[in-house]
C-alpha cells in the first residue's frame, strides 16, 4: 500500500500542501475554520501521519525543545519544567528534559547530547554557565534561552524574576516585624557570587540589611538548598547560643528544612523565630505554619521562554533589555513571619 503524502491530504482537501503544513503545525500562518475543517477531515480519511524525521531532516529542526535544570527533584525546577511542558504542547512541541546536578561537566553532556538530536532550541537553567557550554552554543548557533539568571559569557536571551527585589521585599517585611535583625540561609562555597539566583537573594537580604542600618557580620550562614541538608544545618544553628530571631531564606526547601528542625527543637515560628523564603513552591502553603515567600509567575516565564525559542519575531536584537524579559517578583504573607496570629 502506497504511503499517503501531503500532497494526497492537499488534493483531497482542494488546497495546498503549505495549507496542509499550516494546520498540521498550527502554523505559521492562520488557516480559515472551513478550510482547516477540510485539511483535518482529509487527514483522518486518508490516515496521514506526519513523518517527523524527514520533517526535522528538510528543516534541521526537530519538534523538541531541550531543557536543562539543576534538579527536578526540588519542588521549584520541577514546577518550571511542567510549566514548560505545558506552554511547549501549546505550540505543538515537546521537551526533553536533562538534570544537571549543578555539575558543569553533566550540563555540558545534556547540552551536546541535545544539540545533537537538532531540537528547535534550549531552555536553560544554569547555575554558571560554563565556557565550554558557551563555546558549544556558539559552534552549533543553537537557539538558547536562559531562565534566572543571564551569563555574560553567551549573546543570548534570558527570562528571569526580579530576585534582588523579591529578598528585599522579604526581608524589609520580617524587620518591619520589629525584629532587631534578619539571618540569611544563603547557598554553599560553590554558589557563584554572580550570575545565580540565590546569589542576588543574598545580595537582596544584605541591601535590605544596610538600608535598615543592620549590620550583616556573621548573619549570613551557608546551607544546601534542598530540605533534607538544609534541615541538618538550621539543627545545628537553631540549638546554638546565638539563634537568630528572624532568618529570611533563599529558596523554599531551605526554609521548609528550617521550619522542620524548628519543631524538633520545639521552638515557637513565629513566637520565637520568624521564616520567610523564596519561590513560592506549592508546599509552602501546607507547611506548619504556611510560609511566607516571595512568589514569580512562572506560567508567564515558561511561556515567554518558548515563544522567544520558536519565534524569530521576537528575537531582538539590541542592548540587554531588549534581550531581557524581566517577571516582577511579589512576596506572599502567610504566617511563619508573624502576620494573622
Amino acid at each position: 500500500m502506497a504511503k499517503v503524502t501531503r500532497d494526497d491530504v492537499a488534493r483531497l482537501a482542494g488546497t495546498s500542501t503549505a495549507v496542509v503544513s499550516y494546520v498540521i503545525n498550527n502554523g505559521p500562518r492562520p488557516v480559515a475554520p472551513a478550510t482547516r475543517e477540510r485539511v483535518l477531515a482529509a487527514i483522518k480519511e486518508l490516515g496521514y501521519r506526519p513523518d517527523r524525521v524527514a520533517q526535522a531532516m528538510a528543516s534541521r529542526r526537530t519538534d523538541l525543545i531541550g531543557l536543562i535544570v539543576p534538579d527536578a527533584r526540588q519542588p521549584f525546577f520541577g514546577e518550571m519544567a511542567h510549566a514548560v511542558e505545558r506552554a511547549a504542547a501549546e505550540r505543538g512541541k515537546m521537551v526533553l528534559v536533562g538534570n544537571s546536578d549543578y555539575l558543569a561537566e553533566r550540563e555540558l553532556h545534556y547540552l551536546r547530547a541535545f544539540l545533537g538530536m537538532r531540537v528547535a532550541g534550549l531552555i536553560l537553567i544554569s547555575q554558571g554557565l560554563s565556557d565550554l557550554a558557551a563555546a558549544e552554543i556558539e559552534a552549533w548557533d543553537a537557539r538558547v534561552v536562559l531562565m534566572h539568571e543571564r551569563p555574560e559569557a553567551i549573546d543570548e536571551f534570558a527570562v528571569m524574576t526580579d530576585d534582588l527585589g523579591g529578598a528585599q521585599l522579604a526581608t524589609r517585611h520580617l524587620l518591619e516585624h520589629g525584629h532587631p535583625y534578619v539571618a540569611c540561609l544563603g547557598g554553599t562555597e560553590d554558589t557563584p557570587t554572580v550570575g545565580d539566583p540565590v546569589a542576588d537573594h543574598v545580595e537582596g537580604w544584605r541591601r535590605a540589611m544596610r538600608e535598615a542600618g543592620k549590620s550583616i557580620e556573621g548573619r549570613l550562614f551557608q546551607a544546601p538548598y534542598d530540605r533534607y541538608e538544609a534541615y541538618q544545618v538550621a539543627l545545628k544553628l537553631l540549638s546554638g547560643p546565638d539563634r537568630p530571631p528572624a532568618i529570611m531564606c533563599a529558596t523554599d526547601d531551605q526554609a521548609i528544612g528550617l521550619l522542620r528542625a524548628a519543631r524538633e527543637l520545639r521552638i515557637d515560628v513565629p513566637g520565637e523565630l520568624a521564616v520567610a523564603g523564596f519561590d513560592d513552591v506549592k508546599e509552602a502553603a501546607l507547611t506548619d505554619p504556611p510560609l511566607t515567600t516571595v512568589a514569580s509567575d512562572r506560567e508567564a516565564m515558561a511561556r515567554a521562554a518558548v515563544d522567544l525559542v520558536l519565534d524569530d519575531a521576537l528575537r531582538v536584537v539590541g542592548s540587554r533589555r531588549e534581550r531581557l524579559r524581566q517577571f516582577p517578583s511579589r512576596l506572599v504573607v502567610r504566617r511563619s513571619c508573624g502576620c494573622g496570629t
